[in-house]
C-alpha cells in the first residue's frame, strides 16, 4: 500500500522548495540534497494550507518560489526580485508582514492514495531520467576515451616515424662524414706524391 504523502519544505540558493513526499528522505532525493536538510534545520514538515494544496496538486514534483517571498509555489519560478546586500535584505524581511497562516485542509482517503500514486510515478519518472542522464554521460565518456586512444595512437606513430627518419638522416650524415674524411685521407695522400714530383722535377 502506498504511503501517504507529507508536504516538506527548505530553502536551496535563491529558491524556496517544497515538495509532497512519504518521507523526509524521499524529499532530499528528489531536492538532489547532498546532507541532511532537515539535521540542519533548514528543512521542515509544514501544515500551510496553500503549500499543501500546491504540492498535492503534483505529488513528487518540486515546486519552487524565490527565496524569502510569499508567493505560490509552482514548477517554474523566477528569481527573487531583491538580490540586493544581506543587511538591507534581512532588514526589509523583518518589516514584511508576515501573511496569516490557515490551517491545512482535510484530504480524504482517495486524495491521499492518489497523491501516493502520483507520487510514485513522479519518481519512476526521475529515475529514468537520471538512468538516461547516466547512460548518455556514460556515452559520452566512451567517446573521449576512443577519440583520445586514437589521438594518442597517431601521437605516438608519428613519433615512432620521426624516429626512423631522423635515425635514416642521422646514418646518412655519418656516412657522408665517413666519406668526406676519406676523401681527405686520399687528396692529402695525392697532393704529397704530387708537391714530391715537382720537388724532383725542378732538381
Amino acid at each position: 500500500m502506498a504511503r501517504k504523502l507529507k508536504t516538506f519544505q527548505t530553502s536551496l540558493g535563491f529558491y524556496d522548495l517544497a515538495i509532497a513526499a512519504p518521507s523526509m528522505k524521499a524529499a532530499l532525493e528528489a531536492w538532489g540534497a547532498g546532507s541532511n536538510l532537515f539535521h540542519q534545520g533548514v528543512a521542515k514538515e509544514t501544515d500551510d494550507a496553500d503549500v499543501v494544496a500546491a504540492t498535492m496538486s503534483k505529488p513528487g514534483v518540486v515546486l519552487k518560489r524565490p527565496a524569502g517571498s510569499n508567493g505560490r509555489f509552482a514548477e517554474h519560478s523566477d528569481l527573487p526580485s531583491d538580490l540586493g546586500s544581506g543587511e538591507n535584505r534581512a532588514r526589509r524581511e523583518r518589516h514584511r508582514p508576515k501573511p496569516a497562516k490557515r490551517a491545512a485542509q482535510k484530504i480524504s482517503e482517495r486524495q491521499a492514495r492518489k497523491a501516493a500514486a502520483d507520487f510514485e510515478k513522479e519518481r519512476k519518472r526521475r529515475e529514468a531520467e537520471r538512468r538516461r542522464e547516466e547512460v548518455a554521460r556514460e556515452r559520452d565518456r566512451e567517446r573521449r576515451e576512443k577519440a583520445t586512444a586514437k589521438a594518442q595512437a597517431a601521437l605516438e606513430k608519428a613519433e615512432r616515424d620521426h624516429a626512423n627518419r631522423a635515425a635514416a638522416i642521422k646514418a646518412e650524415v655519418e656516412a657522408l662524414e665517413k666519406r668526406s674524411r676519406a676523401e681527405d685521407d686520399r687528396w692529402e695522400k695525392e697532393r704529397e706524391r704530387l708537391q714530391a714530383a715537382l720537388r724532383r722535377a725542378r732538381e
